[in-house]
């Protein structure tokens, strides 16, 4: 028997791996996070199968679901939004498998932010403009950020920041980030990414914080902020450029080399 943790992707069905669909499909028991995993995945699941929303539920009662279906011999296809090693709680739910003997497998998936670049059309690393993605959050009713990881410590390198879990906490960011990154700096929320319903808020530093809270988001979002958003200009990348030599493309001889 095998617990899968399964990546569902940021929202649309389409998102969800092949193997993360056919873990779905062939598993007889299936956990899913209902506030954030759509019905379109978990409808993968084979007839007859348990099929569980854990919303509501407490650690102690999932791990209970999966060591009932440990005792029946029945695989288990643990569903998380997004992609499951990024604030899934999937660590915990991990930790207590490894104390019951329980075998795990994780599928990765689609995560959010990755899907929120997609639908600004946004590469998130450009040439001397940004190299660097930093996956943060905010200490808000969650557990506190560990020393050294606060958004101004994070903020000073200057990278693009793709904050979770933060919305209702925007104003602190705006505030903390535009000493660092200037207040006309490049800020975006992206609601419910790749979902029917994602709605997207352009701005600044300066004037986002408002703009969202007219536009109502209070959950499921993603903050983006840097540069790369809107670059004035940038340089093109030495991948593709014919004076550039490496292995796949070697430096081509001229007439005038010896």
């Amino acid at each position: 028997m095998t617990v899968w943790f399964v990546g569902a992707g940021p929202g649309d069905p389409d998102l969800v791996t092949v193997r993360g669909r056919d873990v779905i499909a062939r598993c007889p028991v299936c956990l899913y996070a209902g506030s954030l995993v759509p019905e379109a995945v978990i409808a993968h699941a084979p007839k007859g199968a348990r099929v569980v929303d854990t919303a509501s539920m407490t650690l102690d009662e999932i791990i209970g679901e999966i060591a009932r279906a440990h005792a029946r011999g029945e695989d288990v296809a643990r569903v998380h939004s997004g992609d499951p090693s990024l604030y899934g709680a999937t660590g915990e739910q991990m930790r207590r498998l490894d104390g019951l003997g329980i075998d795990y497998e994780i599928v990765p998936g689609v995560p959010a932010y990755a899907a929120a670049a997609a639908a600004l059309r946004r590469e998130l690393t450009l040439p001397e403009v940004a190299q660097t993605v930093i996956l943060t959050r905010t200490s808000m009713k969650a557990s506190d950020m560990p020393e050294g990881e606060d958004l101004a410590t994070l903020g000073a390198s200057g990278a693009t920041l793709a904050i979770h879990l933060s919305v209702r906490n925007l104003r602190h960011v705006c505030d903390t980030l535009a000493p660092r990154y200037g207040a006309d700096c490049p800020a975006v929320v992206v609601y419910r990414a790749s979902w029917p319903d994602q709605k997207i808020i352009r701005g600044t530093l300066a004037d986002i914080a408002p703009k969202v809270r007219d536009a109502g988001i209070t959950r499921t979002a993603l903050i983006l902020v840097g540069r790369v958003l809107e670059p004035e200009e940038f340089r093109d990348s030495a991948l593709y450029d014919p004076g550039h030599a490496h292995v796949m493309r070697p430096r081509r001889r001229s007439a005038t080399d010896g």
